[in-house]
């Protein structure tokens, strides 16, 4: 038995098995099916992959983008560094200037993690306010405003006519 002859006895157990027009249990519904250029559909097809739509990104632009400047920037001081080890173990003269240039590297490096960190904070402290009713940001607007209308309302109080409320001073 070659192997094209045991593909077809697999082919057919498995379709025997889970019934000839019912989908596979173990591949998820949701998404769109890529399927290969060119061929046709076979009823015991299974796709490679399923293709779902893209979650948001868990972090913002800005500090995404500072976090791969930082990444970057981290992958390149450890090159630098592990030349600069190299260098010093063969004895080479490239390893003095390698030294100092990793040390500067590790500097930069460090100023971008921290410029990841505060880029985060500077996002967070102007667009992550939580619009919901147990909101910090929310109970301190609703004191302000209303300590605002008692003070509008403080001078109005004063200017009304005496006698009544809503009354006219003719009758």
């Amino acid at each position: 038995m070659g192997t094209a002859e045991r593909r077809e006895a697999r082919v057919e157990r498995t379709a025997a098995r889970r019934g000839h027009g019912e989908p596979d249990r173990d591949i998820p519904a949701r998404g769109r099916v890529r399927e290969p250029v060119g061929h046709e559909r076979h009823p015991d097809y299974r796709a490679l992959w399923i293709e779902e739509p893209a979650r948001r990104h868990p972090m913002p632009d800005p500090v995404r983008t500072a976090a791969v400047r930082a990444l970057l920037i981290i992958a390149v001081t450890l090159i630098q560094a592990m030349v600069a080890f190299l260098c010093t173990m063969a004895g080479s003269w490239l390893a003095f200037p390698m030294v100092i240039s990793s040390v500067v590297s590790t500097v930069v490096a460090t100023w971008a993690v921290v410029d990841v960190w505060v880029t985060r904070q500077v996002w967070n402290q102007r667009y992550g306010v939580v619009s919901e009713p147990s909101s910090t940001a929310r109970t301190l607007r609703r004191e302000r405003r209303a300590r605002r209308r008692r003070e509008g309302a403080a001078p109005r109080e004063q200017e009304r006519i005496p006698g009544g409320a809503g009354q006219l001073s003719h009758p």
